[in-house]
């Protein structure tokens, strides 16, 4: 089993969960003994330090430039490779974990409160009556105001079982409101399912420590809900998925494989190369599987979709995806954090790599924009980075931010509806359903 694990770039804060790069510890590995020459540059970084420390016009900290030169060193490698400070590496954890002891709410900032976007089902503050649009105020009696968003955030996460107050201003209601909650174990869902009719839709948010269990689940209520002989098959939903874990993508292509090769990684020296390969069984039953994708969905998205285009296991529709193609090793420094650094490309079963180009859907299907985005699309996608990994040919794609638009309403969605009624057989193409028997070889 592979111990790497892919990264996923982006970044949000979603309430009392705070989300961003998804990754996994890793382990050293040998060092090459360093030249002459590289001490003597060793012992410029010291004078130059030095000079700093004493000359600079205001009195520096020592520790601050210490870990910024580290982090200069390894961004100038690539955009994945950075320092990880001790509560940045903390905070990596816990995303990957996909639990924490806490609340159990959804927040946003607005005006320097924070504000409720929606209790979690079935946590702590959907217990207590803590409800979306409600305005927190004070924690534990102390104002908020003047605290960043990951402060608060910070400060409401704690230990299971410990009590916290909060403070909110409810529209409607003349006082302020003081709700106590007991903290408990908040796990990040990255698995949603829904019966679309006769249709499975499982959406997978990014790939943390649940996401597999999470799959499972959602395989087992769909089955149940639509029924076996009903159901017309699945549509596995990466958009907006910026990637996680690498062995949870693994098992999620495996979910969907009955055989063969998911994905290899290899590193810098030639014997250096990992294999994933699939278990026998198919949770998904044979049914047809079309993966929707567009130009967010990157890394573990990218090695899921990769594998079941490659064996013909599933259609791709959407637009291209982001086009990262690295592997991202994470080594702990003990007390001071940790390192996130390149270690390896990996490629499909088919031997390509998508670094800087992405997977290229079998149907694509682009989103019509609304009228207030129109003219507004930036560039974006692993191409646009600057100082990434080039591609190994040589041709690179750039994808538009327009590619990674999805309506709010399901039923404006172009790319989920086109799904839909080729499930359905309402749409026909030659690319649906995907033929495993004209996939790679096994």
């Amino acid at each position: 089993m592979m111990r790497k694990m892919g990264l996923l770039a982006a970044g949000a804060v979603v309430g009392a969960v705070a989300m961003g790069a998804v990754v996994q510890v890793g382990q050293t590995g040998s060092a090459t003994a360093a030249s002459s020459e590289t001490y003597r540059q060793l012992n410029l970084f010291g004078d130059v330090f030095e000079r700093v420390r004493s000359d600079y016009v205001e009195e520096p900290s020592e520790k601050d430039l210490i870990e910024a030169a580290i982090d200069g060193m390894l961004t100038s490698l690539d955009p994945h490779s950075s320092y990880l400070d001790p509560k940045s590496f903390r905070d990596m954890q816990v995303q990957t974990r996909g639990e924490f002891g806490g609340l159990g709410i959804e927040v946003t900032q607005e005006n320097d409160l924070i504000k409720v976007v929606t209790p979690i089902e079935d946590t702590p503050a959907d217990k207590a009556g803590v409800r979306a649009g409600d305005v927190i105020t004070h924690l534990d009696g102390e104002p908020i105001a003047g605290l960043s968003l990951r402060e608060a955030v910070d400060q409401m996460r704690g230990p299971v079982n410990s009590p916290i107050t909060l403070t909110v201003r409810r529209e409607g209601v003349e006082k302020p409101l003081e709700i106590k909650i007991i903290r408990d174990i908040i796990q990040v869902r990255s698995v949603r399912d829904r019966a679309e009719d006769d249709v499975g839709y499982i959406r997978i948010t990014q790939f943390n420590e649940q996401t597999a269990d999470g799959l499972n689940d959602a395989f087992s209520e769909l089955k149940k809900e639509i029924g076996k002989d009903k159901l017309k098959g699945y549509i596995l939903d990466l958009r907006n998925n910026p990637g996680g874990l690498l062995d949870q993508a693994i098992a999620v292509s495996d979910d969907f494989l009955d055989k063969g090769e998911i994905v290899s990684t290899r590193g810098r020296k030639e014997d250096d190369v990992q294999r994933a390969t699939a278990r026998a069984g198919d949770k998904a039953d044979g049914k047809p599987v079309i993966v929707l994708v567009n130009g967010a969905s990157a890394s573990a998205s990218e090695i899921v979709a990769g594998a079941l285009q490659d064996h013909r296991r599933a259609t791709i529709v959407g637009t291209r995806s982001f086009g990262k193609g690295s592997v991202q090793t994470i080594i702990p420094l003990g007390r001071n954090g940790a390192i996130r650094l390149t270690t390896a490309r990996y490629y499909t079963p088919s031997g390509r790599s998508i670094q800087a180009k992405g997977i290229e859907p079998d149907i694509e299907v682009v989103q019509e924009l609304p009228e207030e985005l129109k003219g507004s699309e930036e560039a974006t996608g692993e191409a646009n980075l600057r100082g990434h990994l080039s591609s190994e040919d040589g041709e690179e794609e750039k994808v538009s931010a327009a590619s990674a638009y999805v309506p709010a309403d399901a039923k404006d969605d172009k790319q989920l509806q086109y799904a839909l009624d080729l499930l359905r057989g309402i749409q026909v193409n030659n690319r649906f359903p995907a033929d495993p028997s004209q996939g790679i070889p096994n």
